[in-house]
């Protein structure tokens, strides 16, 4: 097996992926870059790298001896970095959301085709050890036609917004909930193996922030409607303000033969609900009842590396399917037209939210 040399760019975030891929045996972190010159030298003496291995230029980091990218700035540079990543030569993982625009979306897609180089958007949620799980559920047909699912990803997170004590706006601050939707849509899609062909949304206004009208990270909530390519319909809820304590992770299919969900107890291992038609037993009068299941988010038959990240074990089955397909030669899971089907369609319910409510056409990305 190949050992890869990786390079991370952004550091607030990027210092999880440095400890799981510190700690994966075909990874070498060979380049490391932030803006901000103690997080590059403190985590730079960590792995023991030298100086020519530490950067606070994008432009020089880029060049820097390595295989894969690993991208995990704001939002705002997804796309630019991206694709220079990708036109040097590099396969890219990038965090989510791909980008801000549909414009910067076809603008990834078209790079990696001119380029031949490799890209994974690292949604880590569709490896949520008890998402990995349903998928056996919905590729064995156990819930029959899925024809509805339910998302809700509510976490309040006004200290990244803005700084109350300074009033410095944080880059969040510019994000509307919606665009951040693909912790919703990534696992659902993935589960349903269907992709969104319509969109529309709403959204509650500034209740909460009525003096942050300027700045779309404060919108109390939005609520995307998608139909699929397979005649389903998803409802998902988005905030970063909403008081919601512990934050809310919730996730519901329902199909023609039974339905599954994670509870709404907040994040963190939690209690879910599952009904298949033929299998769960009705309760001792005869009704129907549900059966009690535990939905983790670690592994608990994951290597000891695999804990490294935090996110449960999401993050190492991520990065290990990422490089086997490297190794093999092909598509990654969440390869670059898929991480389109998670993103686009935010971008689209957001813009019908913004507007007249009505339905909108969600452009699909195709080799």
């Amino acid at each position: 097996m190949k050992t890869w040399n990786v390079g991370i760019v952004g550091l607030r975030r990027g210092r999880g992926f440095v400890s799981v891929f510190g700690a994966h045996p075909r990874v070498n972190v060979t380049a490391l870059c932030d803006i901000d010159e103690s997080s590059v030298a403190d985590l730079g003496e960590a792995f023991d790298l030298p100086d020519s291995a530490l950067f606070t230029d994008f432009d020089d980091f880029v060049n820097a001896d390595t295989d894969i990218v690993m991208i995990a700035t704001p939002i705002r540079h997804h796309a630019p970095q991206t694709i220079a990543s990708l036109e040097a030569g590099k396969d890219v993982l990038c965090e989510q959301t791909a980008a801000y625009t549909v414009e910067e979306c076809e603008q990834i897609v078209e790079a990696v085709k001119r380029t031949g180089r490799s890209y994974m958007m690292a949604e880590n949620y569709c490896y949520f050890h008890y998402v990995r799980e349903w998928q056996k559920l919905t590729q064995a047909g156990k819930l029959g036609t899925i024809f509805h699912a339910e998302a809700e990803y509510v976490h309040e997170i006004e200290n990244l917004l803005v700084d109350e004590a300074t009033g410095e706006y944080h880059w969040r601050h510019e994000r509307p909930p919606i665009w951040y939707c693909a912790h919703c849509l990534g696992p659902l899609l993935t589960l349903m193996e269907d992709r969104i062909v319509s969109a529309s949304g709403s959204s509650a206004g500034f209740h909460k922030h009525p003096d942050q009208t300027d700045h779309l990270g404060f919108l109390d909530m939005e609520i995307g409607l998608f139909r699929t390519e397979k005649d389903a319909l998803i409802k998902i809820a988005r905030s970063q303000v909403a008081p919601r304590y512990p934050h809310l992770v919730y996730y519901s299919l329902y199909g023609t033969k039974g339905y599954v969900e994670n509870g709404r107890s907040g994040t963190g291992p939690t209690q879910g609900f599952k009904w298949i038609e033929g299998e769960t037993p009705d309760d001792e009068n005869g009704q129907r009842q549900a059966e009690v299941i535990d939905c983790p988010v670690v592994d608990p038959h994951a290597p000891d590396e695999a804990k490294h990240g935090g996110h449960g074990t999401s993050e190492y089955y991520m990065i290990r399917d990422f490089l086997d397909s490297l190794e093999a030669g092909t598509r990654p899971p969440i390869d670059v037209m898929r991480s389109m089907d998670f993103t686009v369609p935010g971008i689209i319910a957001h813009e019908s939210a913004m507007s007249d409510g009505n339905w909108r056409d969600v452009p699909l990305f195709d080799w």
